[in-house]
C-alpha cells in the first residue's frame, strides 16, 4: 500500500480494460487519477465504479493537441501537478492485408496510437514534475510482425521510437519514459480481433493466439496493471529508455 502516495497520474485510455485496472490499483496504493477517454458517458460509469473521491475524468480526443492540453491542464487544475503518465490510448484498425487496408482506418490508427503518444509527450513531459514516469503502452506488436495487423503493428513500433528520443530528452529532469509490451489480454480489444479473424467462429481465433503463448493463456488486465504500478513507482527510479515485456514468453518462442 501507499507505493503512490501523493503521486497524481493520468490514464489515457482510462475506461478500457487495462486502464481501470490501472486505476483501481493506483487508487489501492494512494494515487489521485485523472481518467482520459473520448466517450464521456463510459467514463463517467468508469468514475462511479471507482468509488473513489481521489479520481476524475476528461473526456478527451487523444490525437487532437486541444484536447490533450486540456486533459492536461484539468489535471493541473484539479490535483495540482503530474507525476505520471501513462499513455494507454489505442484502438486495434481492422485485420486486413496491407494491400486491402483502407488507408481512412490506417490514419486513424495512427493518429489515436501514435500521434497520441507523441502531443501526449509533447505537452505533458513539460508539465510534470521532476522524477516522474511516463509509461507508454505498446505491444508485442511493437517488436515482431503480425500479419493482418499493419496499421497496428506499425504505430506499436513507432512508439519506441517516441519513448526512446523523450527518455533522453528528459532525463536532465530525472524523468524516465518507458514503453510495456502486452502479449494478448483479456479485455475487448482482443474480443474484437478475434471476432474480425474468425467471425463464425472467434473462439477458433482465440485458441490460436494462445498456442503461440508459451504460457498458453491470455494475460489479465491486472497482471498489466501490476507492472504499470512499478513503472509509475520509486521503485523504477534509476529505469528509462527500456522496452518491458509482458507476453507470458510470446517474444521468446
Amino acid at each position: 500500500m501507499n507505493r503512490l502516495k501523493n503521486k497524481v497520474a493520468i490514464i489515457t485510455g482510462g475506461a478500457g480494460g487495462i486502464g481501470m485496472s490501472t486505476a483501481r490499483l493506483f487508487l489501492d496504493e494512494g494515487a489521485k487519477v485523472m481518467l482520459v477517454g473520448r466517450t464521456e458517458s463510459t467514463l463517467r460509469k468508469a468514475v462511479t465504479d471507482l468509488e473513489s473521491t481521489n479520481v476524475d475524468y476528461c473526456a478527451a480526443d487523444v490525437s487532437k493537441s486541444v484536447d490533450t492540453n486540456r486533459y492536461l491542464q484539468k489535471t493541473m487544475d484539479l490535483f495540482g501537478k503530474i507525476d505520471v503518465l501513462f499513455a494507454n490510448a489505442g484502438i486495434e484498425g481492422p485485420f486486413s492485408p496491407i494491400a486491402d487496408y483502407p488507408e481512412e482506418m490506417f490514419d486513424s490508427v495512427i493518429a489515436i496510437n501514435l500521434k497520441g503518444v507523441w502531443l501526449g509527450c509533447k505537452y505533458g513531459i513539460p508539465r510534470m514534475i521532476e522524477g516522474g514516469s511516463v509509461i507508454i503502452t505498446s505491444s508485442v506488436a511493437g517488436l515482431k510482425g503480425f500479419s493482418g495487423l499493419g496499421a497496428y503493428t506499425t504505430s506499436k513500433h513507432g512508439v519506441i521510437g517516441i519513448m526512446r528520443v523523450a527518455a533522453l530528452e528528459s532525463a536532465v529532469r530525472n524523468i524516465r519514459v518507458n514503453t510495456i509490451h502486452p502479449g494478448p489480454v483479456n479485455t475487448r480489444m482482443m474480443r474484437a480481433i478475434e471476432k474480425d479473424i474468425s467471425p463464425d467462429d472467434a473462439q477458433k481465433a482465440k485458441k490460436g493466439f494462445e498456442s503461440g503463448v508459451p504460457f498458453g493463456r491470455y494475460a489479465e488486465a491486472e497482471e498489466i496493471a501490476d507492472l504499470v504500478l512499478f513503472l509509475a513507482s520509486n521503485e523504477s527510479k534509476y529505469i528509462t529508455g527500456s522496452t518491458y515485456v509482458i507476453d507470458g514468453g510470446m517474444v521468446a518462442s
